[in-house]
């Protein structure tokens, strides 16, 4: 097994493919985002490391990919 967290597609880019966000839903109000860690594509496409910053309450997390606007 080897220690490398990249994508085929990413070129060696260790940035993380996806984001973790806990999602709190509010009566009548829009959702609450909260980033709470990030994730890494496994070389072989087949599955992800995932780092939490913290972990909620309500055992639901969104992962999203990354982008420049949820950096």
């Amino acid at each position: 097994m080897t220690d490398t967290n990249t994508h085929p597609t990413t070129g060696g880019n260790k940035s993380p493919s996806h984001t973790a966000y806990q999602v709190r839903d509010r009566e009548g109000r829009k959702s609450f985002w909260t980033r709470i860690g990030s994730a890494w594509t496994h070389a072989d496409g087949q599955g992800f490391n995932l780092q939490l910053d913290c972990v909620p309450l309500d055992g639901k997390i969104v992962l999203r990919t990354t982008t420049e606007n949820n950096e």
